[in-house]
């Protein structure tokens, strides 16, 4: 199956994008990497009228340190390029998750503001950046805004980003302090998406005698969107004991499907958060 007939716009600036998006219909779709929207084009799972392809904008691209120490990534940087950065280092998560998705194509070719524009319910890389605190910076021809992801994702494939707003960037937090992070999931084999991933951000503050004072747990392929596992992070900082991950679910509709049913994927995913907790604790420094 082919897609249906589309009017395509290339924009050569940012600015030029976010004209284009001014005047856009419902049916417009913004095209980057093109890995998550080309697909479900072919199979008209979607059917957008127009497509604005900014997958050029050199603009979009590359990794910075903030006068703060916390790193901003462009929009359109791709996953093998943020994998090459040696500024993701110190985000221990981050080396782990990266080289496991997709396959070279797609880490070639895939971005990672379209990962997170894309909300897709099993995509590993949303539940690392919850975890990490994230912002998202959107821009659209009224201005620009900064948005915390914690309060980005709505549901499967839905979002707070507008109509016609364009994702140009997302910052990650400065680590401080004794600090590790790790990334465990159980995939999927044919699809390699996952059918429950967790990302774990823990950490003591100098001088905090030896309790951990900050965990953050990011979870995907479990509800409808990637969410923060709140009960596991309180539990966990009140005992140490990575046996919090018992209340990963927790007020949460878990998902079932013809891959994992809901008991199984509940089960698969309290596995993947200890070992993810576990991991992140012979991190700390």
């Amino acid at each position: 199956m082919t897609s249906l007939a589309f009017d395509y716009r290339r924009p050569d600036s940012v600015d030029q994008a976010l004209a284009l998006l001014a005047e856009a219909d419902p049916g417009t779709k913004v095209l980057a990497g093109g890995h998550s929207l080309l697909p479900i084009m072919k199979t008209r799972l979607a059917q957008p009228g127009r497509l604005i392809d900014i997958g050029h904008l050199g603009e979009l691209r590359g990794v910075h340190r903030l006068g703060d120490g916390g790193l901003s990534i462009g929009a359109l940087t791709t996953y093998s390029r943020l994998l090459a950065n040696p500024a993701i280092t110190v985000y221990g998560l981050l080396a782990d998750v990266l080289p496991t998705i997709g396959d070279v194509q797609v880490r070639n070719r895939g971005t990672i503001g379209g990962a997170v524009a894309h909300v897709d319910p099993a995509a590993d890389l949303p539940a690392c950046l919850l975890a990490l605190d994230a912002e998202v910076v959107v821009r659209s021809a009224r201005g620009g805004r900064t948005i915390a992801l914690t309060s980005f994702f709505e549901g499967a494939f839905n979002s707070v980003l507008l109509p016609d707003e364009l994702i140009t960037e997302i910052r990650l937090p400065a680590a401080s302090g004794d600090y590790g992070s790790a990334y465990r999931a159980q995939e999927q084999p044919a699809s390699g998406y996952a059918l429950a991933g967790a990302a774990v951000v823990i950490g003591r503050s100098t001088g905090g005698g030896g309790r951990f004072d900050r965990a953050a747990i990011g979870i995907t392929g479990v509800g409808e969107c990637p969410y923060r596992a709140s009960a596991v992070e309180q539990e966990f900082l009140s005992s140490g004991d990575p046996a919090a991950a018992a209340h990963a679910t927790d007020g949460v509709l878990v998902a079932s499907d013809i891959h994992a049913d809901r008991e199984y994927r509940t089960a698969l995913i309290r596995v993947q958060v200890r070992r993810a907790l576990e991991a992140a604790i012979e991190r700390v420094g």
